[in-house]
């Protein structure tokens, strides 16, 4: 095997690794010392202003004009609905079900890269659809109204679907244009224009913060999230989709549940029910029907 693609699946391990301890990490700071929403505009200034002083030493390339509608695209998947819709539902459900549900971003891969550039879809493949499908519905229809900091567990589930689509769509759109730039000009771009599209969205939550109130134990957590699962996963996942297709690189999101789960039990901050576990099952059986055989997204 090559070494860049050594190094690729590396990346991507790594970033499925760092986002499955956020899981926890996030729920705990939310809403207590921030909203979901304000956490949102601390996340992408944050990368924002890391992606551009890292920049100054990086190659310097000039978007394209014809890129700069797919630029726009994917910041507004990657960075805007995707983040938005996975913090809010955080705020509301727990920390195993949105590890759960997350792993359905390969099936959204696979509609996805069916319906746009026409990757064909096979009767295993639409059984672990219907399967994968089944299991995140399962969390969302059957879970309690709410526990302890989840005060409303099927609204976040809900939204942690709309995230995986979004975070599906943002994969295939970006893919092409990690053979034209460097990660460290499409996420300092990528970035930017996210912050000017979410700040009116986030901006009222932003200030409702106490910074000088905050304790140590929050202000590690949330640069937890800014420097590592913001900055850090984001770069090593663009880095990952030059040597990888995006239904690769979405795969690895199935390492998200196993580290979630265990770091959240670890810690006390979510237990595994009957429930949680048969909607685990179906989904993990779901995704394994959907990547039996390797599917190659190309845009």
């Amino acid at each position: 095997m090559p070494k860049s693609r050594i190094l690729a699946l590396l990346a991507a391990f790594g970033a499925s690794a760092i986002y499955g301890i956020n899981h926890t990490l996030a729920k705990g700071v939310m809403p207590v010392y921030i909203k979901p929403f304000g956490f949102i505009l601390l996340r992408v200034t944050g990368a924002a202003l890391l992606f551009w002083i890292i920049s100054i030493k990086g190659p310097k390339e000039k978007i394209a004009t014809s890129d700069w509608p797919r630029l726009l695209g994917c910041a507004v998947f990657g960075m805007v609905i995707n983040m938005l819709f996975f913090f809010k539902g955080l705020s509301l459900s727990t920390p195993i079900n949105s590890s759960v549900i997350i792993t359905l971003s390969p099936v959204m891969v696979l509609i996805l890269a069916s319906m746009l550039i026409g990757e064909r879809i096979t009767l295993l493949k639409t059984f672990g659809i219907i399967i994968g499908m089944a299991g995140a519905l399962v969390l969302v229809l059957f879970s309690k109204g709410e526990s302890i900091n989840a005060p409303n567990i099927p609204l976040g589930n809900a939204l942690f679907i709309v995230n995986a689509f979004s975070y599906g769509l943002y994969l295939i759109l970006v893919k092409p244009l990690t053979a034209k730039y460097s990660s460290i000009t499409l996420m300092k771009w990528l970035f930017l224009i996210a912050v000017f599209i979410n700040l009116p969205i986030t901006l009222s939550e932003f200030r409702e913060v106490e910074w000088t109130q905050l304790p140590i134990d929050a202000i590690w957590k949330m640069g937890y999230v800014v420097v590592g699962t913001t900055f850090m996963t984001y770069l090593l996942n663009i880095y990952a989709l030059k040597q990888l297709s995006a239904s690769t690189i979405s795969a690895f999101i199935y390492l998200q549940p196993l580290l979630a789960i265990s770091f959240a039990i670890a810690v006390g901050a979510d237990k595994l029910t009957p429930i949680k576990g048969i909607a685990a099952a179906l989904v993990f059986i779901g995704v394994y029907m959907v990547s039996m055989k390797k599917t190659k997204v190309r845009a």
